[in-house]
């Protein structure tokens, strides 16, 4: 078998080889994730924004970003350099020569191809007498001609070179290493050992450490473990957690704290800006000793936050600060509900300590809201729209509009509302119905069912009862449009209401009337159900609130099961009288051959039943399942924030509370994916 050999590339062509692979692995990925996209994109994006989100923070700091940004430049001009150094290689290596060539004895003797014995050996004297090393001639040149001689003369050499390619048979296997000969001579030893020990002994260490020594202090939410620490603490300490606490705990956070963050920042004129700020506050617990509550960087944080919820006005390195600890705190704020989850179910099942109340997270709710829209607790909502001040809010409370709501200002007619802002112009008129109308209006499905039970739909004590949460979300434009039709006609309503009730009586037949007192439940029934109808408005302004919104659905599931259960009543008292007629005609064996067919055919319908329901429960948790691997982007719709620094996304948090208790029964999930409709369990 055929020995190898492994030698360095004395040219240096190999190394292009290997040069040009290796740029091609960086660049060709790099330009796939790095390109930056269309900006044209963007810019559409952001000018389809522009009639709502035009007065928000976040859309002017987005605009001036990309108007004065270079990181998308020299991304293209690093990457473009980072091609032309590819292509420059690929030409260098089409361009070089193959090296190997095919060993030919008749050139090495100076011979024509197919010459024939005598003129070999002819040949052969006169090169030894020229390269005879006792001739004085070179030996190497010597070694050639005789081995090339050798091949042309005897048999079993020239069998080797005319099978094998060499005159001494099958040869190594040649391997050539992609590296210059430079790198492994003894004169650049030295250098090439220090570049070596530099690359693997301190560079290569240094990056590693330093990201494990980075990764090891930040959960998987980029939170840094110790502020999760510090938030358990302080919700294990304190489980009912009022707004004025809850603003200390997160202004805590380590992410704030110079020493912990880079980000974060104490100023010189600090000791100036922020005790000013402390004055126009007011009362903010700053002679509270308790750490870390009292430590400088904890209770500037708090003053940022307090004055962002103030919208007071700060100085602009101030207004820098502020930026950074609100657009930090929605995500602390999540942490500290993750946190108040795992306290509960610590609680419940091991005990020995209080879980944190109901009412604790839900003001870590309430808090991210407010932070969002910079705005205090006692405010108005009415204040989260464009030019809405303080003083207009005398036009919405008085006691003609009573309007104190959002929900209240959409439940308005048209009319009523141009009257109650009249103190709007037209043009602002119109931003605030724009801005109105894109608020989401979420309508809540909810479905029990007890699964891998015979009757999914029976709930019974002991049971596992499974919740599936149907949200659909709308825009607010939709109830205007809903307002409008039917403002435009009704009148026509009622007397379509009023020509189908009139036909329903005409249908009614004498001979039906059997049971009297059953009718008149159905009637009153009845009468109750289109009562409810005829009032739409209500509806529609209770379900854009979400705990008014359950007892809305609670009602019209309570209505429809009266109507179906008047339905059932109907059917029954055709089907006896009917049967009365038949018995009175046919005879009794008749009568139990039409009973045993009709329980048969019960039994079908049970058996069918069945199936269907075990094909949907399957259907459903093969649904469920394909949601679960399924990954959603995140980007919903921008939330209208006029003081927030950041896009922010529409999320939700899903959950279910005794409220009598002030404990959660299951854990709040956070619901981030919510564009049109989506489903929970």
């Amino acid at each position: 078998m055929a020995g190898q050999q492994f030698q360095y590339d004395d040219s240096g062509n190999t190394f292009f080889y290997f040069l040009t692979s290796f740029v091609g692995l960086i660049v060709i990925p790099a330009t796939y994730y790095l390109w930056p996209r269309d900006q044209n994109a963007e810019q559409l994006r952001l000018k389809s924004l522009r009639r709502v989100h035009g007065r928000c923070l976040w859309y002017r700091l987005r605009l001036m970003k990309s108007q004065q940004s270079i990181v998308p430049t020299l991304k293209k001009a690093a990457l473009l350099f980072g091609w032309a150094v590819f292509l420059l290689l690929a030409y260098k290596v089409s361009k070089l020569d193959r090296e190997y060539q095919e060993y030919n004895p008749y050139e090495v003797l100076n011979l024509d191809q197919g010459a024939s014995v005598s003129e070999i050996k002819k040949q052969y004297r006169v090169l030894s007498l020229k390269y005879h090393p006792d001739k004085g001639g070179d030996e190497a040149t010597f070694m050639r001609i005789a081995k090339a001689y050798a091949a042309l003369t005897n048999e079993q050499s020239r069998q080797n070179w005319e099978t094998y390619g060499n005159p001494d048979g099958p040869g190594a296997t040649s391997f050539g290493i992609a590296l210059p000969a430079w790198i492994v001579d003894q004169k650049n030893s030295m250098l090439v050992l220090l570049v070596y020990g530099l690359a693997f002994m301190v560079i290569l260490p240094v990056v590693v450490g330093t990201w494990w020594y980075r990764s090891i202090r930040y959960s998987g939410d980029q939170i840094l473990i110790s502020t999760t620490q510090l938030f358990m603490h302080f919700m294990y300490k304190t489980p009912n957690m009022n707004m004025k606490r809850l603003t200390m705990v997160l202004t805590a956070a380590f992410e704030f704290d110079p020493r912990s963050n880079k980000e974060a920042t104490i100023r010189p004129t600090d000791n100036i800006e922020v005790p000013q700020l402390i004055r126009e506050l007011g009362n903010i617990n700053v002679k509270k000793k308790e750490p870390p509550f009292c430590y400088p960087y904890s209770l500037k944080a708090r003053v940022l936050v307090l004055s962002h919820l103030a919208r007071m006005e700060v100085s602009e390195e101030l207004e820098e600060d502020q930026r950074f600890v609100v657009r930090k705190s929605p995500a602390l704020l999540q942490e500290m509900i993750n946190v108040g989850c795992q306290l509960t179910m610590m609680a419940n099942s091991r005990g020995g300590f209080h879980a944190p109340r109901l009412v604790t997270i839900e003001n870590c709710m309430k808090l991210t809201q407010m932070i969002v829209q910079g705005l205090q607790e006692s405010k108005s909502p009415l204040l989260q729209l464009p030019h809405f001040e303080e003083e207009h809010l005398r036009y919405c409370i008085s006691k003609k509009y009573k309007v104190r709501t959002l929900q209240d200002l959409v439940s308005l007619k048209d009319s009523d509302r141009r009257s109650m802002l009249r103190f709007l112009g037209e043009e602002k008129y119109d931003e605030v119905m724009a801005v109105l109308g894109s608020f989401p209006h979420i309508i809540m499905d909810i479905k029990l069912q007890v699964l891998d039970d015979e009757d999914s739909n029976n709930i019974t004590a002991g049971s596992i009862v499974t919740v599936t949460v149907t949200l659909t979300r709308k825009r607010m434009a939709v109830m205007f449009e809903k307002e409008q039709e039917a403002s435009i006609c009704p009148g026509e309503e009622a007397a379509n209401t009023e020509e189908a009730g009139e036909s329903n009586k005409a249908k009614t037949k004498v001979w039906q009337n059997k049971n009297k007192g059953a009718k008149k439940t159905a009637k009153s029934k009845k009468k109750k159900l289109t009562k409810k109808k005829a009032t739409p408005a209500p509806v529609k302004a209770k379900q854009a609130n979400g705990n008014v919104a359950g007892n809305e659905m609670a009602a019209a599931a309570s209505a429809a099961a009266s109507a179906a259960k008047e339905e059932d009543d109907e059917a029954s008292d055709k089907g006896s009288e009917s049967d009365e007629g038949e018995a009175n005609k046919d005879s009794p064996s008749e009568r139990d051959e039409e009973s045993d067919k009709q329980s048969d055919t019960e039994v079908d319908e049970g058996a069918g039943d069945d199936e269907e329901e075990w094909e949907a429960l399957q259907q459903s948790i093969q649904r469920r399942e394909r949601a679960l691997l399924e990954t959603k982007s995140k980007v919903t719709h921008p939330v209208y924030s006029l003081y927030f620094p950041e896009e922010k996304q529409e999320w939700w948090w899903l959950y279910i509370a005794d409220r009598k208790d002030q404990t959660l029964v299951s854990m709040p999930y956070h619901v981030c994916t919510l564009k049109d409709s989506e489903e929970k369990l």
